[in-house]
Formats: structure tokens, sequence, C-alpha cells
């Protein structure tokens, strides 16, 4: 799979090894590794063992928003006709590519002028993918207004319209074998999102050079929040659009969308990560983050409520050194806050700072205990950390404040 095992843990191989070894009647290690080595069988379900997908849909809704933006106002003016090409990897259990699917149709971009291809390891996550039935857990945020356009309930949960599954193709697939994506310049438009943190350097730089050639000159590349950095540092361009964690190819020249969409309203939550491995976090490897020159500070001195926002932007273009410091700045000129905390976590979670991330995060619960993205983030954390239990814990107080905030 190329997974680096220190971002997802040893703990979690181990678990995984064993639970196999115990399904398949095998005292001796070595024994099960020449099995997991001779059966392609057995080798998948070793993958299905370590893959447990933590996905929602619209997650990070400001790359959906930029994907309608630039289709209506570059893609779609430039072609008379023609079927945009979008890549979905990982799909996991669908969430990703039928968002993309209802964020392009929401737009106005016509069912037949898209198509979605959409690739994951798992024969399990696909099967439910296929399915398109969904329950609670799926649906996340306060925003929930797509739901009742796009999908029907039904006493196993919500169904999504056919209209939009008809959109998205699914196929499993490694993002390394040589047959995935034969072809040069395919698609215009990758989500590859939380996936490259779980590589090692060489693994990401391998990665990254499939996804270059995969997309078009004009394509644009979305990623997640802490896979930014490793972005810049293979010369990605960004888009410059606050919390769309989106990028063109190296040397591409960037029009900032139109319209006053393209401004993030206030107090938006940097990122929730996506989570594939049981006990992953949001670690990119070796990544070399790009600073502003020295003795040249790119927040405007203003008042202290624009630090966060100023951080945010930071964060986005993988300036986390500046980012943190914004952050700081927050809490030293206008006092604690959750969401100053909350901001400062993310961003010491991306650069590879778990206790001190866990010490932002446990201080914005402090302040706010119903916080949900904090939640879910220290949670994700604490199961990195091999805390098992902890985390449980911060899950079920998580659910409980969404099922709150949703009968609220």
């Amino acid at each position: 799979m190329g997974l680096d095992v220190a971002s997802i843990g040893s703990a979690a191989i181990i678990r995984a090894v064993e639970e196999r070894q115990s399904i398949c009647g095998l005292k001796d290690p070595g024994d099960y590794w020449a099995l997991a080595h001779a059966s392609e069988v057995e080798l998948q379900e070793l993958i299905e063992a370590v893959v447990v997908p933590e996905t929602w849909f619209f997650r990070d809704r400001e790359a959906f928003a930029l994907l309608g933006r630039l289709v209506q106002e570059e893609w779609l003016p430039a072609r008379a006709e023609g079927v945009l090409r979008v890549l979905s990897l990982p799909s996991s259990t669908g969430e990703e590519p039928y968002s993309i699917a209802m964020a392009l149709v929401d737009a106005g971009v016509p069912v037949g002028r898209f198509r979605i291809h959409a690739f994951d390891i798992s024969a399990r996550v696909l099967a439910l993918a296929g399915r398109a039935v969904y329950g609670k857990n799926s649906f996340r945020g306060n925003d929930l207004s797509f739901r009742a356009r796009h999908f029907e309930a039904t006493p196993s949960g919500y169904r999504l319209n056919d209209s939009i599954r008809q959109q998205v193709d699914f196929e499993q697939g490694n993002l390394f074998a040589a047959d995935l994506l034969p072809g040069a310049e395919i698609y215009d438009v990758i989500f590859c999102r939380n996936l490259l943190i779980y590589f090692d350097r060489s693994t990401q730089d391998r990665a990254i050079q499939v996804l270059e050639r995969a997309l078009t000159s004009k394509g644009v590349l979305f990623v997640a929040p802490s896979e930014t950095g490793l972005l810049l540092s293979h010369d990605f361009v960004s888009t410059k659009v606050p919390l769309a964690f989106a990028f063109r190819k190296p040397g591409a020249v960037t029009h900032e969308p139109k319209g006053k969409a393209a401004t993030p309203p206030a107090r938006r939550p940097f990122a929730g990560q996506a989570m594939r491995p049981r006990a992953a976090a949001s670690h990119v490897q070796g990544a070399h983050h790009v600073v502003p020159v020295a003795g040249s500070d790119p927040r405007p001195q203003t008042n202290p409520a624009s630090d966060l926002e100023v951080a945010r932007r930071l964060a986005d273009e993988g300036h986390f050194v500046e980012a943190a410091r914004s952050c700081e700045e927050s809490l030293r000129l206008s006092g604690p806050s959750a969401e100053a905390f909350y901001l400062l976590g993310v961003v010491r979670d991306a650069s590879g700072n778990p206790s001190e991330a866990a010490a932002c995060y446990r201080k914005a619960l402090y302040l706010d205990p119903n916080h949900h993205q904090v939640l879910i983030h220290l949670a994700l954390l604490m199961e990195k950390l091999g805390q098992k239990s902890d985390a449980q814990l911060l899950r079920q107080r998580a659910r409980r404040v969404e099922q709150r905030s949703t009968h609220a």
C-alpha cells in the first residue's frame, strides 16, 4: 500500500496482523507472513483490517464551493462541448465523490458535462459506496440542505438519488498500480485528500508524480490541509482561496474566482482531517514547508480578530510557523479563545507536534466543551498515540454534541 507505519502507529498493524492470524488459525507470525505474500486474497483481507474509513459529506465545504465556481467561471466558458473528468482517490465509502457530483449539479453544471472516477484500495468500502445508503454519521455540520435535495429517507438510512449515483464510476485500485492511471493529463480535477500524509517521503514523491502526470495543464488538485506544505515543496501553485486547499501544476498562472464566495465566512474551522487507517493522524513525513522571506511578516497589523483569519490563510498555504504565530498573537491580544486554541492545535498537529496539539485541543475544550471539531480532532490524535479508551470517550461526546445540534 505504500503506507508509512509511523504515520498510523505500529500498534494498529500489530492488531490487524494478530486479528488475521487468529482468523486463519496461524500461531506463528512467520507462517502468516508467508501466507500474506502467497495469497492475494489474504493480503486484501489484511488491507481491509488496516483501513477503516472516517469521512462524511461535504467535508471542508470550501473545496466543493471552489470546484463549482471554477467549473462555471473557467472550464465551461472555454468549452462548448466535452466532459469534465474528475478523479476521487481514495474514494472510501463514497461521500467525497458523491459530494463532488452534488456540488457540480448544485452549481448548475449539466449532468452530461461531467464524469467522476472514484478509486479505493478497499473492496468493502467500495461495496458500501455502491449501495449509496448512509446513516446519520455521514451527515455532519449545520447545513444539511443538500440531503433534502439529493436523498430519500428509507428505513435503512438515507438513499442517494440515482441522478447523482450515476455520475460516479467506482473501481478498486492502488495509486501505484501501473494500470490505474495509464494516460497523461487525464483529469481536469483531482481530489486526493488525506492519503499523502500516510506515506514516507519517497513514497509521497512518487504519489505526487503520478497525480501531476494525471492532471491536465490547467487542472486543479485538492488535498488535505496538512498536505499543503508537501505540494508547495513540489512547486505546485496555490489557488490562494482560503480553506479550499487547492493547487495547480508547477508554473501555472492562477486566477482567483470571482464573487464574494471566494472569501470564507468568519469563524469557519480550519479543517477536519479525514482518517483512513485506524490509528492515523495528520503528520506530513519530511515535508519542506515554504515560509516567508526572513524579515518579511505577511500578517497585516490590524485588529486582534483578524489574526485568526490570517492564520487560516497561512496554514492553507503551508506557512505553519507563521500560522502558529498569528494564533499566538490572537491569544496574546484578545485572551483565551476556543477557536484560537483549536486552530493552533490543528497547526501543531500538521507540523508533527502531537503533544503540543493535544494540549491546545484540551484548552479549547475547557473553554468550549461542546466544540465538535475539537472533539473529533483530539479523538483522532488520541488514537494515533495509542490511547484508544480516551479516543472512544471523545467520539461519544462528539456524537452527543452532534445529536443535540441535529435536534435543536
